[in-house]
């Protein structure tokens, strides 16, 4: 795969499409067992509550992956990204119902780089609040 996104027809302000991600009970489960970690403040409500969480939390790194789909899909291929860092601001508190969480992701084109790369900044929220700081990503166009 390779990049579809032209470095030369990108400026900085460029929106990349926004995505909203849902995240239920069940796709906790999924992501614990793909990534092996059982932690049980993200399956466990008694034992979040407990340890002082409003609730049962999304894994930090589950909404890491989530956040970069949005430049991953706007660029076409995930090897473009060549950097990607987050601060984890808030937590995505999953209640136990039918509709579970939502984590709203948008970004922009930040800087323009040297050798065809550029800075994309995520903006990830759920329920109101900023889940993600100093969220950014670098990566290569075509």
């Amino acid at each position: 795969m390779a990049a579809k996104i032209a470095y030369d027809e990108v400026e900085v302000g460029t929106e990349l499409p926004a995505r909203s991600f849902p995240v239920t009970r069940a796709t906790l489960v999924r992501y614990a067992g793909a990534s092996g970690d059982f932690n049980p403040i993200h399956w466990n409500e008694k034992f979040a509550r407990e340890v002082g969480l409003p609730d049962v939390i999304a894994h930090g790194m589950f909404t890491m992956a989530e956040a970069i789909r949005v430049v991953t899909d706007w660029v076409g291929d995930p090897a473009a990204v060549v950097e990607y860092g987050v601060r984890f601001t808030k937590p995505v508190v999953v209640p136990n119902d039918d509709k579970g969480a939502l984590i709203e992701v948008s970004g922009k084109v930040a800087a323009k780089l040297d050798d065809g790369r550029v800075r994309v900044d995520l903006t990830a929220m759920s329920a109101g609040q900023k889940v993600l700081g100093m969220s950014r990503a670098v990566v290569r166009l075509a």
